[in-house]
């Protein structure tokens, strides 16, 4: 009876301890991850190639802005949805690579490369671009921020 007690004592004060460890382990540490991040990047563009209107506008937050190749700003979570709706934008592809992932407590910095096929404004066009894309984790990874930055072919 001695030992079980003893055995119970020890399990509880291994329990304790465990939890203070996780008690000082904040919830970005416990939750950020590059490669989680990474994984919500990938989200974005899997929505994107397939111009889902609902899953892109679920995975920017709602003061989401994109700088263009133009220097152009526009801003909110509907601004892909919206031109895909209307037929002003639709993507053939959607491809990215060369991921870079930077972790800063609950905020990513993520660049790739990327090849996008579509059609905007009814003009079809190839680009390939650099994307640095912000992200926030509140329960949940979501884009606040899109720089897009035009690749010119090395061959011109």
């Amino acid at each position: 009876m001695k030992r079980v007690l003893a055995l119970s004592i020890g399990l509880l004060l291994v329990g304790i301890e465990g939890l203070s460890l996780f008690a000082r382990t904040s919830v970005s540490e416990a939750v950020t991850t590059s490669k989680n991040a990474l994984a919500a990047e990938q989200e974005i563009a899997c929505a994107m190639q397939d111009n889902n209107g609902p899953d892109i506008a679920s995975l920017l937050s709602d003061d989401w802005a994109v700088i263009a190749t133009s220097g152009r700003i526009a801003e909110g979570p509907s601004i892909f949805p919206d031109g895909i709706k209307s037929g002003f934008l639709a993507r053939k592809a959607f491809e990215i690579s060369e991921p870079r992932v930077r972790i800063y407590g609950n905020v990513a910095v993520i660049t790739t490369k990327g090849k996008t096929s579509q059609t905007l404004n009814r003009k079809l066009f190839d680009v390939t671009e650099r994307h640095t894309d912000v992200l926030f984790w509140k329960d949940g990874w979501k884009s606040i921020l899109t720089q897009e930055t035009k690749i010119e072919d090395p061959s011109k």
